[in-house]
């Protein structure tokens, strides 16, 4: 399996940046994960930290190739939440740190992926954007149930509504699985937090990879750059991670 693997991490018009990224291979795996240490609690960028590093961890530490992908995903993340959960477990239920988190995993020429809260995780192939997470948010939920339309979710005034996380509450929080998702040669899976998707349409984001003999770096940064513009001075810390398929070695 040969990919091509990038990313990055801009802090946008934010005094720090809580976003924590990580790219990771073991022989023919990759793993892509982004966490996002959320504003509204304490030590947002800690339980980035402390989420980010569990998971590359665990990943480190299982044996290639991984038997149960999708076991791996959801083991991953429920580490990553103890440990945000321990970290923070001091503190009133109401300032405990926490963390939105994605990670996608790839082998086999095959994907498979997991979320909490509104972080995504997207699948492109052939300039389109072919499948994403859905997130565990407010707006998600009236979109469901018909109450608001896709183009009011950026600028409705819960939009920033989290309703899964890692960290605050021990118990487990709800965690969304991707069954196997088949990749071709030059499919694209990247994650990324809701600085970079927000102010972005899956058109935009779909449409920037069909660009001949662009690295993703260069794609990746252009993209970025074009949410965190979009966003104007009030715009989030923007982090993106992204794997492309390559055609097998002759």
């Amino acid at each position: 399996m040969r990919v091509e693997c990038a990313e990055l991490s801009l802090q946008g018009g934010r005094d720090s940046n809580q976003d924590r990224l990580g790219v990771a291979t073991a022989g023919q795996v990759a793993l892509l994960s982004v966490c996002d240490g959320m504003g509204g609690h304490a030590d947002g960028e800690r339980a980035a930290e402390i989420a980010e590093r569990a998971i590359l961890e665990r990943f480190r530490k299982s044996a290639q190739p991984l038997l149960d992908p999708l076991g791996f995903l959801q083991r991953a993340l429920g580490v990553a939440h103890d440990r945000v959960v321990a970290f923070g477990a001091q503190r009133p239920v109401e300032l405990r740190p926490r963390a939105t988190c994605a990670i996608c995993l790839v082998q086999d020429s095959s994907a498979y992926w997991a979320h909490v809260g509104d972080s995504r995780v997207y699948h492109v192939r052939g300039g389109r954007v072919r499948a994403r997470t859905r997130d565990h948010s407010h707006v998600e939920v009236l979109l469901r149930e018909g109450v608001i339309s896709d183009a009011e979710i950026p600028g409705h005034p819960m939009r920033s509504y989290v309703e899964s996380c890692l960290g605050g509450d021990p118990i487990l929080p709800e965690v969304s699985l991707s069954p196997r998702q088949a990749l071709l040669s030059g499919d694209i899976v990247l994650v990324c937090t809701d600085g970079f998707w927000s102010a972005l349409d899956d058109e935009q984001i779909g449409g920037a990879f069909v660009s001949p003999g662009r690295s993703l770096q260069e794609t990746l940064a252009t993209l970025a750059a074009q949410a965190v513009t979009a966003a104007g001075g009030a715009s989030d810390n923007t982090s993106v991670a992204a794997l492309r398929l390559l055609d097998p070695e002759n």
